[in-house]
This record gives structure tokens, C-alpha cells and sequence, in this order.
């Protein structure tokens, strides 16, 4: 998901105070309307012979956004953003930071986590997620972030509100092959930066430039990297010293988020925002699966950075250029998330192995068990009580996403010709109020919920030392917290005619794969209404409801192909010989599991991780 240039533009939002105050207005910027962060990901092939045509479109999803194609990537243009000589402005008056500003950002990051704020403008004018700052913004300024402006919008507002320069990635191109690389994923390479030295910008220029010009594709650059402009992040080791609030966690798939806290147990909590501005919360898990090295997926800290060549004026530093470290300079920096813990390091990353403790274990075990207490153990009931608790959120989330959709009225538009070209990668109205990606998500925390109590089982049958659980019947115990969870998870949406519908945990599962991601259906579609009662308040027409059936395919599917080319019309969808999406959805029934219906053939240590994780990366466009 991504943001269009219209979202872009409500970024600065000013009051009628606000366009009275002196130094209105700053200097213009200029921007020219960008990709999306999860365009261009390669990391699936594409189209096979088989696949129906994606041609051009007449009129897609986003037709009606008036948005300009963006230019190549190393061919966009530079940010103008000048200087202020008005009351707000980025003043500069330091040239690094010091380990104070790197502690109080952790702390700062920490406690955006630990609030309930739900979206990124509230989190950063709540006096209790951002106490330090909440306050010290020019009148009516809005902020505004994606899942790949988060990282860059919250290390920059601290910058300026620390008077620290920042310089951030404006422009990528392809990556040459690494040393020994097979195949055609290259990554990128960063081909520019941009320095907001002193006298700086007004930050409501700076701030939105930011967010126009960056995406995920400038987190997408290989561990060994090589080119003339640095990254600006770098992968570290996986220790509770290098991960901590503030590190990025890089998804393949595009998607990125900001760590918030580490657990005593291990877990790995997180901040994402999305394209409506609503800001979630999740924890590490295997949603975010390792990929290619040049795809440069996983966890990642931000580069020092160091002013140099600046000269005093009267007001703060003037001038001088943002200078990176580099790999060698950087105590932390590995590649041990790509390669494993083994030496030599293996050819190949898929022949990557984790040990720990004489162990050798699956690479999500490792990062939990590396980041835990000396001595932790899996306590059984414990997690799955933490995981229920979590997909219950998820699905508290995807309730005010749907409303906002509703609320715009997208629902009672036309609908399109044509999907988007991708409908995990596009812009406009359909990357904002549509679903797919945010419903994979919880459709994977389903599945994880399935496996993960299946492997306890196991892990409990084998009386493997990992587990901690004193009981004496494990799978009795995790039926009475699974109803226990279930009961306790509810949500409420509203049908068309204003009456409310509860759903349960049950029934969202039992539902779970007629979800309608597609922002035109109505709202009993998009919570997969099929009692004839509960649907007799939906306003689609005939041509809405065909597009729904026709969709069932993309719906089943758990992995969010973000590389396949789509823009499929509705006699494609409906056209069962073309490979679209997955005929059949996974078993996701944690229920059935619990109940004595087991995948007897799995072990607990091999099968069921390897027969997930191939599931995860088979190569299906």
C-alpha cells in the first residue's frame, strides 16, 4: 500500500491563524508526484505464459486521481526546499548525534508504542504519546505517513525538533549483481541524497518532502552494498543491543515497520502506519519472511550521521554536507540475518543455518530466542493467549479502516473497469481505502495461530525441553484459553441501513476468506456477509456483485504478490483457466487442531516450519 499525490497534498493542512502568522508563506517546494514504495518489487516472478494479459486499462481504480505517471527513479527530481527566515524553521545547531539524542529517540519511539493513539497526526500531538514535543509545532500542522514514510517521518521530526541536520535518499536505480549472485534480483542502489543543512527549511516544506520522495524501494539495497551514495540504513545482528525502538524491520513484500519495544521474552513489538494515516501496532512474526540478500529484507538501524564542513552564523550552523558512516565504521553491522550464523558463509541464502545453544533452529525461533532472557522457554498458554489477543487488534483495525472507506462514500461509486495494475501496489482512493494487504495480514496470523498450536502439540508429544508448560494435557488447556480468547474478541460494524452487526472470533474464521478487500462493495460485503438476511441491506448492483464472486480467488490467497502484473477485467477473473490467485483457501482452523484433526506426518522441529516457509517462498507468479 502506498499513498496517492492527493493524500500527499493533505499533509499541509493550515488554518486561517496559521496563513496570518509573519513568515507565511515558506518557500514552495517542488515535487512531482512519486511511485509506490511497493512498485517495482521484484521479488516474485512476474507473469507466467498461462496468465491473462494485463493491458493498459480504460479506467481503473484510480483513473479519477488526476495523478501524473512519476518519472524513473534516477531520473526524478531533486527537493527545493530552500530556506526559512521566518519563526519555524530547521535550525541547525549541532553536527551528529550524541548518544543522549540516540537514547532519548529510542524513548521516543517507545512511548508512541506504548499509547493508544491511533493514527500518526494524534500520535505526534498527544500530550501523552509525545510529551516532549506534542507542543512545538507551528499552529494546525498536520503529519501525515505510510508504511514507508514512518521510518523517515519520525527520525526527521526529531531532528528538527533536536536542531540536528538530516539527510535523506531522494533517488534509486538497479544494483549491480553481488559477488557470486545468481538470478536477476539486483536490489537498488541509492543514485542521490538530500542534506537539510543550515539555514534550514520551514518543516512544514521539509516534513512532506520527505514523505514524497521516499519508499520502501530505498529500503530494498543489498547487505554488501556497493554505489556512491550510502543507504541510510544498514542490517545489524540480531541482539537486543542493535534491535531496539527505532529499528526498521524491512518486509520483501514492502511493507516496513518501526520496533518499539523488545519484550523480556523475546518478542519484537512494532509500530506501522498505513495509507489512511491510521497507525497499528503487531509483533514480529513470520509475516515477515527472509527473502533474497539484494532484496535487503530484515532488521535495520539508521547510519550515523555527521555535519561536516559547517560554519557558525547567527543563527545556528551554516551549510556544510551530511556525511554517512560506512559499513566498516559500524560496530554492529551483519549480515548474519542473510547468511546465517554458520562460517564460511553458505553459497546460497536459502543454505543459511541458525544455531544457538547447539541448536540449530528455524530463523524466526532463532531471533526470539537470541533476543530472550538467558533461559527462556515457550510458554505454551501464554502465547497463545499474547497471539489471539493480537489478531483480535488486527481485526479492530481493519473496523476503522473499513469505516473510513465507508465514510468516503467509495462504496457507492461506479465500479472500476479493471483492477489496479497491482492491488497491493498502486495509488489513488483504491491505496487508501482498499484492504488486500492489511486482510493478508490477518489471514497469515490465522494460519501462524493454526501452525504455531499444532507445533506446541507436537513439541509437547516429543517432551522437548523448549516448551514450559507443567501441566499434564497441553491441547486441554489450549481449548479452554482459545474460548476463553474467542469469547472475549468481538467487533461491531454497521450495515448499510445504520444496524449494528456483531461478529465473533468464530464467525470472523468462519468468514474469513469472503472479506471483500475491494473498497467499492458495500459494507456487508466487505465483512464477508452470506445470510440472505444480514445482506439484504447491501446497495450492489448486479455488475458489483459479480465482481465480487469473481474475486474469490485473490481473496484465498495468504501471500501478497506485489510484482505480478494485474489489471485484470471482470471477464479475466471470471475466467477459471487463467492463474489468478488460489482456488481453494489454507486450512486456517486452529479449532480443528485443538480438537484432534493434526497433520500427523509433520514433526515439530522440521516438517511444519519447512512446509510453511515453502509456502511462503515458492515462487507461484
Amino acid at each position: 500500500m502506498r499513498c496517492s499525490l492527493a493524500l500527499t497534498l493533505l499533509v499541509l493542512i493550515f488554518t486561517r491563524e496559521t496563513l496570518a502568522e509573519t513568515d507565511w508563506p515558506p518557500r514552495p517546494v517542488v515535487v512531482e508526484p512519486r511511485e509506490s514504495s511497493r512498485e517495482g518489487n521484484t521479488r516474485r516472478p512476474v507473469a507466467s505464459p498461462q496468465r491473462a494479459p494485463a493491458a493498459k486499462p480504460a479506467r481503473t481504480a484510480d483513473a479519477d486521481t488526476g495523478a501524473k505517471q512519476p518519472a524513473k527513479p534516477e531520473e526524478a527530481p531533486r527537493p527545493k526546499l530552500g530556506s526559512s527566515q521566518g519563526r519555524w524553521r530547521w535550525r541547525v545547531e549541532r553536527t551528529e548525534w550524541s548518544s543522549d539524542d540516540e537514547r532519548d529517540f529510542e524513548a521516543f519511539v517507545a512511548r508512541i508504542g506504548e499509547d493508544d493513539c491511533d493514527n500518526v497526526h494524534r500520535c505526534l500531538t498527544s500530550p501523552t504519546a509525545n510529551p516532549r514535543f506534542h507542543d512545538k509545532h507551528p499552529p494546525a500542522m498536520r503529519f501525515f505517513a505510510d508504511c514507508a514514510d514512518l521510518p523517515f517521518m519520525l527520525r526527521a521530526y526529531f531532528a528538527w525538533q533536536r536542531q540536528l541536520p538530516f539527510s535523506f535518499s531522494v533517488r534509486y536505480a538497479s544494483h549491480p549483481p553481488m559477488p557470486g549472485q545468481k538470478g536477476k534480483l539486483h536490489g537498488n542502489r541509492i543514485a542521490d541524497r538530500y542534506d537539510i543543512v543550515g539555514p534550514g527549511p520551514d518543516p512544514r516544506l521539509a516534513l512532506p518532502a520527505v514523505h514524497q520522495f521516499v519508499s520502501s524501494e530505498h529500503f530494498r539495497t543489498p547487505p554488501l552494498y556497493q554505489g556512491d551514495h550510502l543507504p541510510d540504513h544498514y542490517p545489524v545482528q540480531i541482539s537486543r543491543e542493535s534491535i531496539r525502538p527505532g529499528t526498521v524491520i524491512f518486509d520483501p513484500d514492502g511493507h516496513l515497520a518501526v520496533v518499539y519495544k523488545v519484550t523480556d521474552d523475546g518478542r519484537v513489538l512494532y509500530i506501522d502506519a498505513h495509507p489512511d494515516n491510521t497507525l497499528t501496532r503487531g509483533v514480529f512474526n513470520r509475516e515477515f519472511s527472509r527473502a533474497e540478500p539484494a532484496m535487503g529484507a530484515g532488521f535495520k538501524n539508521w547510519r550515523p550521521q555527521k555535519l561536516v564542513g559547517a560554519r557558525p552564523g547567527k543563527d545556528g550552523l551554516v551549510g556544510g554536507k551530511v556525511v554517512l558512516s560506512r559499513d566498516s565504521e559500524l560496530s554492529d553491522w551483519s549480515v548474519e540475518q542473510f547468511f546465517g550464523t554458520g562460517s564460511p558463509r553458505p553459497a546460497s541464502w536459502t543454505d543459511a543455518v541458525f544455531e544457538l545453544g547447539g541448536k540449530t533452529l528455524e530463523y524466526h525461533d532463532y531471533v526470539r530466542l537470541k533476543l530472550a532472557y538467558s533461559g527462556f522457554k515457550y510458554k505454551p498458554i501464554e502465547e497463545m493467549r499474547t497471539a489471539m489477543r493480537q489478531l483480535c487488534r488486527d481485526l479492530e483495525y481493519r473496523v476503522t479502516a473499513v469505516n473510513l472507506s465507508i465514510k468516503a462514500n467509495i462504496h457507492k461509486r461506479p465500479v472500476p473497469d479493471r483492477l489496479p495494475p497491482n492491488i497491493y501496489a498502486t495509488k489513488g482512493d483504491w491505496e487508501t481505502y482498499s484492504t488486500p494487504s492489511r486482510d493478508a495480514r490477518i489471514k497469515t496470523a490465522f494460519e501462524e495461530l493454526r501452525d504455531e498450536t499444532a507445533r506446541f502439540l507436537a513439541l509437547s508429544r516429543e517432551k522437548n525441553d523448549v516448551l514450559d508448560y507443567t501441566g499434564s494435557d497441553l491441547r486441554s488447556d489450549l481449548l479452554a484459553v482459545y474460548h476463553q480468547e474467542a469469547a472475549a474478541c468481538q467487533i461491531t460494524y454497521t450495515r448499510s441501513d445504520g444496524s449494528p452487526i456483531r461478529l465473533g472470533f468464530e464467525e470472523i474464521k468462519r468468514r474469513l476468506f469472503r472479506l471483500s478487500f475491494d473498497p467499492h462493495h458495500c459494507v456487508e460485503r466487505r465483512w464477508g456477509a452470506d445470510d440472505p438476511e444480514e445482506l439484504r441491506t447491501c446497495t450492489d448492483d448486479r455488475l458489483k456483485s459479480d465482481w465480487y464472486a469473481a474475486q474469490d480467488r485473490l481473496r484465498n490467497q495468504l501471500v501478497r504478490t506485489y510484482g505480478e502484473a494485474m489489471g485484470w477485467n471482470l471477464a479475466q477473473m471470471q475466467d477459471q483457466a487463467l492463474d489468478i490467485g488460489i482456488a481453494e483457501p489454507p486450512d486456517v482452523d486452529t479449532l480443528k487442531v485443538l480438537l484432534g484433526d493434526e497433520v500427523k506426518a509433520v514433526t515439530a522441529t522440521t516438517g511444519l516450519r519447512q512446509a510453511r516457509a515453502a509456502r511462503r517462498q515458492e515462487p507461484k507468479r
